[in-house]
């Protein structure tokens, strides 16, 4: 068979009629047998029965069809039809060895655009598409068998398309006259629409059990804590902490006490109520009560989950654990707060310097100093400006050893005689102070691998914050120690101590305990910095303590030792004066006329002759014309920066051999790299090293 979708049969009948749709057929045909009425086709009222089908029997030329004119139809045939036009379960007959189809309007809403051809027609031609499971229905009924097939599924071309249809089929054989099998009786109840009910609620279902194994697998393998609340927030249902938060195995009302501190419990109820009026997602970050008591952060959402009224029944959250993030976010704004308390430090810092080098500059404007003042005035002026190249110094060499640009020259050396050293450098502020420095230094060898000059710039770092943060007639205590593997320096004051938070960020940079008003113990936070990334490359540890304000302070640091010494002397360093130079035609190029001039004048001292030029174009063609034997150049100069001169100086023939210095505030590696590649044969960082200045002129040869 195939069914073609129509007004099926209410689904609520087909349980009833069922099971009793045959046994009312039986009943008619028994009417029939014992002398009911005996129509005949051509009577005006046969069929007897109304509806649609047993007009359309009426009015049609039966003549056309397989089964002949009416007339000739056998009175058993006849009564089959009015007992099937009244049954009203979904039913047809099929008549002879070709199954020729005669049905009643419950079997014709089944049949849909299929009827009413399919009336009076074999079956095969009917449902061609369902005729291998009818063909081999119709043998076997004929042979005087029944069948019964349940759920039952059929591709059935139904309003125009493919579509596949459900049934309940009940077949048995019907005899003729003679008693042999003329015929099936065939109910035929369709299920469609049960079935793919059942098949939408099983699709449902089986996506509900994809969704909650999601949701499972999600649950296990985020560490973000899922929680779910009622339509008002008044209760959190049981959620698991994940050891984030403490656990809930009971829905509770006093989550917002459990969870979250007091002073940010309006902030959270605002939100909520911000969330419920609008029925929008809930969004806030907001400190939390973690499992061991402390505080914590949480990047809370929560979305409205509503019902099929489109009301809220319920809230679905999740809380992710934010702690690092914004413990990180307040790290950087308290590095950015020191940052700039650090650049406010450091205008001071370059300030101080420059008043009394300012006041002498205008003092020696005067020209009415004797000469002990002028040299007064010049000894002033050179220990300001050493002070602002220590200061510069500093920050170069926190810049180089954070960036990994530090190169150690490492030898076998006595961590004693790094001290001693390094307490040799801080004696004057000791002295100027008035403390007393103890020095407890371990017998015997007490051998490192390290870079003597960075080493002794750790210690005299630590030994000059002690210095200044011990007030005056203080006591300083230096200790060198040794065990099997370690060395130990540890250098402890009676000053003026520090808080826990101080003590946990001394070597931070930039980090600095409070200030006096008179910035008495000021400094650019640089020291203990540079000391902690200095020991980490020699391999070390730096450690501080403190019992508090006002008991003093303990810094320490710890190095890999060496079981025995192979340091080598160094050389002694030559130290040129001024007048052991020999004379040569020099040529200053600096945009900065005060800077030139006090430059050539230096050189003109010491028995040079000096031109100055500041421009790039009127050096090159002075160069041409004087050919200086040493070129002395500024690199930040206009139109044409130093390391274009030098390699125009270098083209031309007659300044080819020149000696190229370049002089210059650029003192990165790269800059150094730059200036040598572009020809110059030294580089020099201003404010200039004048003996190595005056070495590196000495060992040139003129040309």
């Amino acid at each position: 068979m195939n069914f073609h979708e129509g007004n099926h049969w209410p689904s609520h009948n087909r349980n009833k009629v069922i099971h009793i749709g045959n046994a009312y057929l039986v009943l008619e045909l028994m009417k029939l047998i014992r002398g009911g009425r005996q129509g005949r086709m051509d009577d005006v009222e046969w069929p007897y029965a109304r509806g649609d089908i047993a007009a359309l029997i009426r009015t049609r030329d039966w003549g056309a069809t397989p089964l002949g004119p009416g007339s000739g139809w056998p009175e058993r045939l006849r009564g089959l039809v009015d007992a099937l036009l009244e049954n009203p379960v979904p039913t047809a007959l099929l008549w002879g060895p070709d199954g020729i189809l005669l049905y009643n309007d419950g079997y014709a809403v089944v049949c849909g655009k299929k009827h009413p051809a399919a009336l009076g027609g074999s079956v095969r031609d009917a449902w061609p598409e369902a005729w291998d499971f009818n063909g081999r229905m119709l043998a076997n009924c004929l042979a005087g068998n029944h069948e019964t097939h349940h759920n039952v599924s059929f591709m059935l071309e139904r309003d125009g398309g493919p579509r596949v249809s459900w049934f309940d089929l009940y077949y048995g054989p019907v005899r003729g006259a003679d008693g042999s099998v003329a015929g099936v009786l065939a109910t035929v109840i369709e299920i469609t629409d049960k079935v793919e009910a059942e098949q939408a609620r099983a699709a449902q279902r089986r996506q509900l059990d994809r969704a909650t194994s999601r949701y499972q697998a999600l649950t296990a393998a985020t560490s973000d804590v899922i929680y779910s609340m009622s339509a008002d927030w008044s209760e959190m249902r049981p959620v698991d902490g994940r050891g984030f938060i403490k656990d809930m195995a009971v829905p509770a009302r006093t989550w917002l006490q459990d969870y979250v501190p007091p002073d940010e419990q309006p902030r959270v109820r605002a939100a909520i109520e911000r969330a419920i009026a609008t029925r929008s997602v809930y969004e806030l970050e907001q400190r939390v009560l973690q499992v061991d008591g402390s505080i914590g952060w949480t990047l809370s959402r929560a979305v409205p989950i509503l019902d099929e009224d489109g009301e809220v029944e319920e809230w679905f959250g999740v809380a992710s654990d934010i702690t690092e993030r914004k413990m990180g976010e307040e790290k950087l704004k308290e590095s950015d707060r020191r940052k700039d308390e650090f650049l406010a430090m450091l205008a001071h810092e370059l300030r101080n310097p420059l008043a009394p080098i300012g006041t002498a500059a205008a003092l020696l404007q005067t020209g009415r100093l004797d000469a002990d003042r002028v040299r007064t005035t010049s000894e002033i002026i050179g220990r300001q400006v050493t002070h602002m190249t220590e200061l510069i110094d500093d920050l170069l060499d926190v810049s180089r050893v954070t960036r990994g640009l530090i190169t150690l020259e490492r030898t076998a050396l006595d961590v004693k005689d790094v001290v001693r050293d390094a307490v040799e450098q801080v004696a004057p502020l000791v002295a100027a102070r008035g403390h007393t420095l103890v020095l407890d230094l371990a017998p015997g060898a007490t051998y490192l691998l390290g870079d003597r000059k960075r080493l002794v710039q750790v210690v005299s770092n630590i030994l000059n914050n002690a210095a200044k943060y011990t007030r005056e007639e203080g006591t300083i205590r230096v200790t060198v120690a040794v065990d099997d593997a370690h060395v130990a320096v540890g250098v402890t004051d009676n000053g003026i101590g520090m808080t826990p938070d101080v003590a946990a960020r001394a070597f931070d940079l930039f980090a600095q305990a409070e200030r006096t008003p008179d910035r008495s113990t000021g400094g650019l936070g640089l020291g203990l910095a540079l000391v902690k990334s200095l020991v980490e490359l020699h391999g070390g540890t730096v450690s501080c303590a403190s019992p508090g304000l006002g008991l003093g302070s303990t810094f320490g640091i710890r190095l890999p030792r060496l079981a025995t010494a192979t340091a080598q002397a160094a050389d002694p360093q030559t130290v040129l004066a001024a007048e052991t130079l020999r004379m040569l035609r020099i040529l200053v190029v600096d945009d900065n006329a005060d800077a030139a001039e006090m430059l050539a004048m230096l050189l003109e001292a010491a028995g040079h002759r000096v031109s100055v030029e500041h421009e790039p174009q009127r050096a090159l063609e002075r160069a041409s014309v004087e050919r200086p034997q040493a070129c002395l150049i500024d690199i930040g100069l206009p139109d044409m920066d130093g390391n274009m001169l030098a390699q125009r100086l270098r083209a031309d023939p007659l300044t080819a051999g020149a000696l190229l210095v370049a002089t210059t505030g650029y003192g990165q590696d790269s800059d150094r790299r730059r200036s040598l590649a572009a020809g110059f044969d030294h580089h020099l960082v201003k404010p200039l090293d004048l003996q190595e200045l005056y070495a590196i002129l000495d060992a040139s040869t003129p040309g």
